[in-house]
């Protein structure tokens, strides 16, 4: 059985789905302690005073803390893109002097039960002295006396734009803008620490992501060795680049573990989390295009601010940068220029979320695409074929950075992915299925786009694959797992290069005390590095195992084949066989006596100074209400070439589930603040997402025809590629439904700015 590229059940569901799973509330020690945070009111202005001998005469409250008592403590650093200017915007673990936004931590209490801590934070006072908040990006302002907003500018540029624009027919240029939103997982951030002094370790659990880099941060902030720290993750309630993070309050449980001896549980509420936890999105653009009369792009140019919020968190300028780098998508595009703003407002500090900067960016590649078809009366995906890569150009160099790593696009066929979706889910069957699914009342459009993602970031993976004397496999890796099937893909990858069942693979993740280095879960990574590293590391164990099975066999190693935990000669069904158990044995230490290396076990690393690039294609379709302004998506169509699916059932519900995040981002999700930097969106009455009732059934077209040459697998991420297009196609969709070209540009769609669009062009007719 060839295990890659079957539809095989997810190994780790059977916890969930029976309820022993563990995640960060299900974890108590004995004597814990229970952390609040008391987090500011205010969006800007300058500390007084901070009033908490209230909460420490509150019984059994054990401790408050404010900045004077973490001052040794230093900023959060950069984890990605660290880029010099940017580390004086770094976060205090407790607000110091200034508060910068409306959740911002500014003190902790510590009591014997979560209802005396928040008992305790409750009647903390704290006088501060209020400012004037920003909060328009395109708003010059001071993050500190002395200190502007504008953290950093990104520049990238590759052909000669200017000659570009000297020879267009035409000059296209509009202005768009990307909501504020996040990822929202269904559980929330905890962390719990235990110093155990038996051993002199600090234990945290609850880790997620990034476990092996939060590690070492933690250490070097509260000046401990590296190997008396230990991360251990559980089970994890999504991610969505949200988790995983180091965040204040993780530094915070863990400190306080140290110094007040005991352990510390923190569990986040859901107003917390909306107001505390990374934000994203949230940029706006001025992009033009200089354009040929057949449809050919000759150069865009574009200017765009990011609304970074208060701080400049462990992500650095991860998502501008892939914003900048990857804007241009799967077009020729001969001249690109762009300028990137990072700029810091009153507003809760951003990071990454699931197709960071892509999303962002293809939605403004591809209105500006469909702005040239329309101002030049052309077809939208007659324009696209125009200007898509050819497969003969491929690799294709971008002649720019991202994420420290060139910009080579490694393979594709983008031509034949979009000619063949549309051949088999033709637009006008789809328009009259939609069609048959809505009211008299409604109108109906369908939208389109193309995208290319990233995947496979570097530099390295690796992993250690074992077979014990019971002929046990197991697993460690340094990535983790945030819900995306990490155990199953890498049993299937073990399984298949070892020849055993993947339900005989114990796969460890996310446990720092168990492998040394790890990179962690980020990027759509896992499946190309971790997964590398396994099939290295289980053909380096089966090269083992077939040694000593030949000696043992006496037979030559090319005459061996190992078939479901069991090597026999080939050819030779029932005769002489050694199992994988009995050739552990062998290599056992007591039975090799020092002679010659002892342990059926091996440990790999894959390396990579490249990413990968999968691409895809969205179809929309859409009904609106025009009295009332409704939307709602009512077919929906992911394409994708995912160069090699592991396993295609799991690639399928990556890709629905991005789907539904996109149509709430493109249609409902958004953190909006009033004129003095307060949240208004802290609720779930506020802040709305789509339900079963708001996401349709998602149809995905897998494709497998441009596997990556840059890992053993072929494979490329398949994470992001349903939300990425979204916004862009369900735009297309709206517009087309009205019939007003180029009428969204701005996301989400939400029901009152639709309304008012549709009132608008009733105006103008």
């Amino acid at each position: 059985m060839t295990w890659v590229g079957h539809s095989q059940r997810r190994l780790e569901d059977p916890p969930l789905l029976s309820g022993v799973a563990r995640f960060a509330a299900d974890i108590e020690f004995s004597g814990q302690l229970h952390m609040r945070v008391v987090r500011s009111p205010m969006a800007s202005g300058r500390i007084q005073a901070l009033e908490i001998s209230a909460a420490q005469d509150v019984p059994e409250v054990y401790a408050v803390w404010t900045s004077e008592d973490v001052v040794d403590i230093p900023p959060i650093g950069l984890r990605m893109t660290h880029l010099p200017e940017l580390e004086q915007y770094r976060q205090p673990v407790l607000a110091h002097e200034f508060v910068r936004y409306v959740g911002e931590p500014v003190a902790v209490v510590f009591a014997e039960d979560a209802y005396t801590a928040e008992d305790g934070a409750g009647v903390v006072f704290a006088d501060i002295d209020p400012g004037e908040p920003v909060l328009d990006v395109r708003r010059s302002g001071t993050f500190a006396p002395g200190v502007g907003n504008e953290a950093a500018v990104l520049h990238k540029e590759t052909g000669d734009i200017s000659a570009a624009f000297d020879a267009a027919d035409h000059l296209v240029e509009l202005e768009l803008s990307v909501g504020r939103h996040s990822g929202v997982p269904m559980e929330t951030r905890g962390a719990l620490a235990w110093h155990d002094r038996s051993t002199g370790v600090l234990h945290m659990y609850g880790a997620a992501k990034v476990p092996h880099y939060n590690r070492a941060a933690i250490a070097s902030m509260l000046g401990l060795h590296l190997n008396q720290v230990q991360l251990h993750e559980g089970h994890v309630g999504g991610g969505f680049g949200i988790r995983g993070e180091l965040y204040p309050e993780d530094v915070l449980v863990c400190a306080a573990a140290l110094r007040l001896g005991r352990p510390v549980r923190w569990i986040e509420d859901r107003r917390e989390h909306l107001i505390a936890a990374n934000h994203s999105r949230d940029q706006v653009h001025q992009v033009r295009a200089a354009v040929r009369s057949d449809g050919f792009i000759l150069g865009i140019d574009d200017e765009f601010w990011l609304d970074q919020g208060a701080y400049v968190r462990t992500h650095g300028a991860t998502v501008p940068d892939l914003t900048a780098a990857m804007l241009p998508g799967p077009y020729l595009v001969p001249a690109y220029r762009v300028v990137g703003h990072v700029v810091l407002t009153n507003k809760t500090p951003a990071g990454t979320y699931r197709s960071p900067g892509r999303f962002e960016g293809t939605f403004v590649r591809e209105r500006l695409v469909d702005a040239v078809a329309h101002r030049l009366d052309l077809d939208p995906i007659a324009v696209r074929r125009t200007n898509l890569i050819p497969t003969e150009a491929m690799p294709f160099d971008r002649d720019v950075d991202a994420l420290g790593t060139h910009v080579i696009y490694d393979s594709g066929d983008y031509t034949s992915l979009m000619d063949q979706t549309l051949q088999t889910i033709p637009p006008e069957r789809l328009r009259s299925e939609a069609a048959a699914l809505c009211s008299d009342e409604e109108v109906v459009g369908i939208g389109a786009a193309f995208f290319v993602e990233k995947s496979g970031l570097g530099p390295y993976d690796g992993v250690r694959v074992t077979v014990d004397e019971s002929g046990g496999v197991e697993v460690v890796t340094g990535a983790a797992s945030v819900g995306q099937g990490v155990e199953t893909v890498v049993a299937q990858v073990c399984a298949d290069a070892l020849g055993v069942r993947p339900e005989a693979v114990r796969v460890v993740h996310g446990q720092t005390d168990r492998i040394s280095h790890g990179m962690g879960a980020f990027a759509s990574r896992v499946t190309a590095m971790t997964g590398s590293a396994t099939h290295y590391a289980a053909l380096a164990v089966r090269d083992k195992a077939l040694s000593v099975a030949a000696e043992m066999l006496e037979a030559a190693i090319e005459d061996l084949v190992v078939e479901n935990g069991t090597i026999g000669v080939r050819g030779s069904p029932g005769g002489p066989s050694v199992s994988l158990a009995e050739a552990a044995i062998a290599m056992s230490p007591v039975v090799r006596g020092g002679d010659g290396p002892a342990g059926l076990t091996a440990e790999e690393w894959f390396r990579s100074d490249r990413m990968s690039y999968p691409y895809g294609f969205h179809l929309a379709a859409v009904a609106v209400d025009p009295e009332t302004g409704g939307c709602r998506v009512v077919k929906y169509v992911v394409a994708y070439d995912v160069g090699r699916a592991v396993n295609p059932q799991l690639v399928d519900g990556q890709l629905v589930g991005a789907a539904a995040q996109g149509i709430g981002g493109t249609l409902l999700e958004e953190f909006v603040y009033d004129d003095f930097g307060q949240p208004l969106a802290s609720t779930f009455m506020d802040y709305l997402m789509p339900t079963a009732a708001e996401v349709p059934d998602v149809e995905t077209l897998i494709f497998e025809e441009a596997p990556s040459p840059l890992n053993p697998l072929g494979v490329k991420g398949a994470g992001e590629g349903g939300l990425t297009a979204s916004g862009a196609a369900i735009a297309a969709a709206i517009d087309d439904a009205i019939g007003s070209p180029l009428a969204v540009r701005r996301l989400p769609v939400t029901p009152n700015r639709l309304h008012d669009l549709i009132r608008a062009l009733g105006d103008t007719t």
